[in-house]
């Protein structure tokens, strides 16, 4: 991630991506890209992108894995006894 492009908003709202940023990302007419709210401003993202950005974002101690892991301590406690 090493480029900043800079880009005016047109009529009707159409933005262009300019052809350096099209063939490093390899867009094409028709690629489906997303745009994506976020508190720091406005992500321009494919969806595979996001895909990964929801990943990385998620990613922390599973919530299932830590509950079974309980269950297991306490049902070895009260087999134990």
């Amino acid at each position: 991630m090493s480029g900043t492009y800079a880009v005016s908003m047109g009529d009707r709202g159409r933005v262009v991506i300019p052809v350096e940023l099209r063939e490093k990302m390899n867009l094409h007419t028709g690629s489906p890209l997303l745009f994506v709210e976020t508190p720091d401003g406005v992500i321009l993202a494919t969806r595979s992108q996001v895909r990964e950005l929801v990943r990385r974002r998620l990613k922390g101690p599973s919530l299932v894995e830590e509950l079974l892991a309980e269950r297991r301590a306490q049902a070895s406690i009260e087999g134990g006894e």
